[in-house]
């Protein structure tokens, strides 16, 4: 019984754990930051075999450190001056690239600089391109007033999705370009990123509202620009029931509730093809046009160095260029190889059928460590179809919720197992341990405890006693009323001795009508007590008989008592049988002596 309550208990407070991390916000986070780490791991091993998938005709012209240093040793100051990127980009584009994006922040004009300004906003005139950065925020109005857009930056979305919002990635103010650059160019790109919990970048806004309107994220305008020379067309956005940008009807985005896609990465940092700013800016100055070869290049600006502080951590990487980061977008917009996280209703059906199947081997399977080993087989080999599916498909399962319900049902399912093995046990034992009809215990029990009692009183110097009683006159009782009518009167003379006896003593069936009870700890004085107070409490009692009928029994007794009586099962017994003969032939319905 105690076993049940306890087995009962535990089963309880385990639903009550399961129950509590189910509603818990804080554990919930905790297990989706696990399984974005899970996912980072997935991302790292495929990183080793994904330099096939950098796009070759991406590169990047770094502000890395030593361009950092060459500036302010030949300019001396930071940020250069703004008349060296309109050389830089007449440079490249005299390759005929296939478009130059400026990952820098041309904010507020430079008041001693205002030919540069001019000369840098007269090229985003001169070339359709060319694409510049900007930020959106969420700064106070008292810090600086939200100003207002133009037009032409922004795009129409139509979002059909019942479950992604687009105002999940709005904000409220925005740090401006200088005016020359909006006006002359529509090919402005934010620059916004989205952030885990943990810090680290794995998703990226393909929209931002700002003032009610859409505003495209950096790398997906580059990336459009590259598709629509290839015949996609832009002019409509839309996003479907099933969360898919369509574009022109020729191509769809997964994206997740936000608006976010997820990134496929390639490698670590520098994976692309880097080249120092200052090595270009030489090879203008030397007007060298045989280093480098630009042609249908899409070229990104961006700083790499660690003092300029545009640097993310990403799933390969905890020191991911920014400007690495566009590249990646722009590269995975090309070959449409974001990575598609399933909803929840497929982790929920991955669970449920995870769990059954680690039913089926628990079930199936009779020793714990095979079954163990079987279940833990079946999840490492969900593991690695978790990274087959992402590596081959671009699809995201979860792993930490299936396989957290999967252990769980695990260790509950043996549990249970357990509990039913060890009930079943109890009740074989209790078979083979217990009399039928009177529910005491057998003569082969009685055995039993009589070596072990005289084992332990013999190791720790006590005693116990024996008492034997025998009905009187019970065949004579079977022949007048019937064998219901004596197996009734066994069962309730079974019950007067159970309820005249301590918990500790034990009631045995010996044989027939003859029942044996074992005291343990008690002397022959104590047993010839207990031995008469069952002796009165059956002969005063009525018995009921089938058919509404009554009757009362008479019982003869015998005790002995360990050692004085004998040192052995045999003797024991042999001389509470003298006492309980010397009662019947003196009488019956006593304790013979």
């Amino acid at each position: 019984m105690l076993k049940k309550i306890l087995y009962t208990l535990w089963l309880v407070a385990f639903a009550i754990c399961v129950i509590t991390c189910i509603k818990s916000t804080n554990i919930r986070n905790f297990l989706s930051m696990m399984e974005n780490r899970t996912f980072d791991v997935r991302q790292s091993i495929m990183a080793q075999y994904s330099a096939k998938h950098v796009n070759n005709n991406i590169v990047i012209v770094a502000i890395d450190d030593a361009s950092y240093e060459y500036v302010l040793d030949k300019y001396g100051e930071w940020p250069l001056p703004r008349d060296i990127y309109v050389k830089i980009a007449d440079y490249i584009e005299s390759f005929q690239p296939k478009s130059i994006a400026f990952d820098l922040m041309f904010v507020k004009s430079i008041k001693s600089s205002k030919a540069a300004d001019d000369a840098l906003a007269d090229l985003f005139k001169q070339y359709d391109n060319i694409f510049a950065a900007m930020n959106l925020d969420n700064q106070d109005d008292d810090l600086r007033r939200p100003p207002e857009l133009p037009d032409s930056i922004s795009v129409k979305v139509t979002n059909n999705s019942p479950t992604v919002d687009l105002n999940a990635n709005s904000y409220v103010n925005c740090r401006k370009i200088i005016d020359g650059i909006l006006n002359n160019t529509k090919n402005i790109g934010m620059t916004n990123v989205v952030r885990s919990d943990d810090g680290v970048l794995r998703k990226m806004p393909v929209f931002l509202t700002y003032n009610g309107k859409q505003y495209p994220q950096l790398g997906f305008a580059v990336g459009m620009h590259y598709l629509k020379s290839k015949g996609l067309s832009d002019t409509e956005y839309i996003i479907n029931p099933q969360s898919k940008l369509v574009i022109n009807d020729k191509r769809k985005i997964a994206l997740d509730n936000s608006g976010n896609v997820i990134l496929n990465w390639y490698g670590t940092n520098g994976s692309y093809e880097y080249i120092p700013m200052y090595k270009l800016i030489q090879s203008i100055e030397n007007n060298d046009i045989s280093k480098y070869d630009f042609k249908d290049k899409i070229v990104y600006v961006g700083t790499t160095a660690s003092s300029l502080f545009d640097i993310k951590t990403v799933p390969v990487s905890k020191n991911y260029p920014g400007v690495e980061v566009q590249a990646t977008y722009v590269n995975n917009m090309i070959d449409n190889n974001f990575i598609r996280h399933l909803d929840r209703s497929v982790t929920v059906e991955i669970s449920i059928l995870l769990a059954l199947i680690t039913i089926l081997i628990v079930l199936s399977e009779t020793s714990a460590i095979m079954g163990a080993f079987a279940s833990i087989s079946v999840y490492i080999g969900y593991l690695f179809l978790t990274y087959i599916v992402m590596r081959f498909f671009n699809i995201w399962l979860d792993v930490v919720y299936p396989l957290l319900a999967s252990t769980m049902t695990l260790i509950t399912a043996y549990m249970i197992k357990y509990f039913i093995k060890s009930r079943d046990f109890d009740k074989q034992y209790m078979l083979a341990t217990t009399d039928g009809l009177t529910e005491l215990y057998n003569h082969r029990y009685f055995k039993e405890q009589m070596r072990q009692m005289i084992d332990s009183s013999t190791r720790y110097g006590t005693q116990f006693s024996l008492i034997i009683l025998d009905i009187d006159f019970f065949k004579k009782f079977n022949d007048t009323f019937g064998h219901q009518a004596g197996d009734a009167v066994l069962r309730q003379v079974a019950q007067t001795l159970k309820r005249n006896v301590r918990a500790s003593d034990i009631v045995c069936r010996y044989g027939g009508e003859e029942m044996s009870i074992i005291l343990a700890n008690t002397n022959y004085d104590i047993a010839l007590s207990t031995a008469q107070k069952i002796c009165k409490r059956v002969s005063t009692r009525n018995f009921k008989l089938p058919h509404g009928k009554e009757t009362t029994v008479t019982i003869s007794l015998g005790v002995s008592t360990f050692p004085q009586d004998g040192i052995s099962v045999d003797e024991i017994i042999e001389a509470a049988d003298k006492r309980l003969y010397h009662a019947k032939s003196t009488g019956r319905n006593k304790v013979g002596d």
